[in-house]
């Protein structure tokens, strides 16, 4: 099922480990929960960031940052919550988080398993020949108050030109 413009953002469930104090060191695992956006967001306005995979180069050094560092100008512009999602598992995802200083509930690291929720929307990508295999692609969608998609972007290529904060931002 192809996602587009308009559509009901589907009743998905992520799997994240949300963060605590007792849990701020990157190494300290806490126990992953279920998220179910429309669900705990109804009514709100909130973005889903998809990247290939946490640690890596560009998802670490061009995505992220810039939605850390203008989580203020989102929230002023009614985000309730940035869910950055990967096929990482909740561990890896919950570790990302903290590496990159991120101890608030605003921006939140979910795993999409084995990328189904990717796959289903047609958003996936198959790195199986550089030994990563099946991944969440790069992407951003923004899901209004009435759970409708008002946004949604794949990325054309390895950059961050419709995924990335600045894109996301001017199109709220």
């Amino acid at each position: 099922m192809a996602l587009s413009v308009n559509d009901n953002f589907p009743d998905v469930t992520f799997k994240y480990i949300p963060y605590t104090p007792e849990t701020a060191d990157i190494t300290a695992c806490g126990i992953p929960i279920n998220l179910k956006p429309l669900e705990e967001f109804k009514g709100k306005k909130f973005v889903i960031v998809a990247v290939p995979g946490a640690f890596t180069p560009t998802c670490s050094a061009n995505h992220l940052p810039p939605y850390v560092q203008e989580a203020q100008k989102f929230q002023a512009k009614g985000v309730e919550r940035i869910i950055f999602i990967s096929a990482n598992d909740p561990f890896v995802l919950s570790a990302w988080g903290k590496a990159n200083g991120v101890t608030n509930d605003f921006i939140i690291f979910a795993s999409d398993p084995n990328a189904e929720f990717s796959k289903s929307i047609g958003f996936s990508v198959d790195l199986t020949n550089r030994g990563l295999g099946v991944r969440t692609a790069r992407y951003a969608i923004v899901v209004d108050e009435n759970g409708k998609v008002a946004y949604i972007e794949k990325e054309p290529g390895t950059d961050v030109s419709v995924s990335g904060a600045d894109a996301v931002l001017a199109k709220l």
